[in-house]
């Protein structure tokens, strides 16, 4: 009988040593299962959000663009904001770079053709343009009304034109022979020799795109 109850007693005493060794296992295995399942989960989890690229060089710009724009003045009449309230060539006599011209368009009587048109394009050439034709040859072009005239209208097309139509375009001039404009992005060229420099500038009647170079009618 004491024989019996000794072994009862060990059985119970194996019993209680052995049972939190196998709980701990269980709960080993679960923990593994579980960080095995969270390792799983996190391999499969899409990827970071990557941060969205640059804005492609090519794309045409929405506002005024171009080196040249770094010298329009920031407030005032001579800013974007100030030239977008004028009409044409009031917002062009209000910018320091563009005085030659505004001389030109005066000595022509075109103030008022420019400023009442409507929804007209202009490819203003800066001082600089007029700076590479030789001065006897200028002074000849602004003492004559008529070649004067000529030469301005040329500059003007009869719609308002976004960067975007500037990539490959042919567009009749109020002089009434065509113009050419080619490039993209930043980068547009007018007859394949004058550069735009400030481009997409607004006025309250025209869009404006300065160039670097005076455009000669090719008729």
């Amino acid at each position: 009988m004491n024989a019996f109850r000794f072994r009862r007693a060990a059985v119970a005493v194996a019993a209680a040593a052995v049972l939190p060794l196998a709980l701990t296992a269980c709960g080993s295995d679960d923990t593994s299962s579980d960080s095995a399942s969270a390792d799983k989960s996190a391999s499969s989890a899409p990827a970071a959000e990557e941060s969205s690229p640059a804005m492609d060089e090519t794309m045409p710009a929405d506002g005024p663009f171009g080196p040249a724009c770094a010298s329009v003045p920031k407030d005032g009449a001579g800013s974007f904001d100030g030239m977008a309230k004028d009409p044409v060539a009031t917002a062009a006599s209000n910018n320091p770079a563009l005085s030659t011209l505004v001389t030109a368009v005066k000595k022509a009587g075109l103030v008022d053709t420019l400023n009442n048109a409507q929804n007209i394009t202009v490819f203003a050439p800066t001082n600089d343009a007029f700076a590479k034709i030789p001065k006897a040859d200028l002074d000849k072009v602004l003492a004559d009304k008529e070649m004067l005239t000529n030469i301005l209208t040329y500059h003007v097309v009869g719609e308002k034109l976004t960067p975007q139509q500037l990539e490959n375009g042919t567009y009749p001039t109020l002089q009434t022979s065509t113009l050419t404009t080619k490039g993209s992005g930043e980068n547009y060229t007018v007859n394949d020799t004058s550069k735009v420099v400030c481009g997409n500038v607004p006025t309250a009647n025209a869009t404006v795109y300065i160039v670097d170079t005076v455009l000669m009618p090719k008729s």
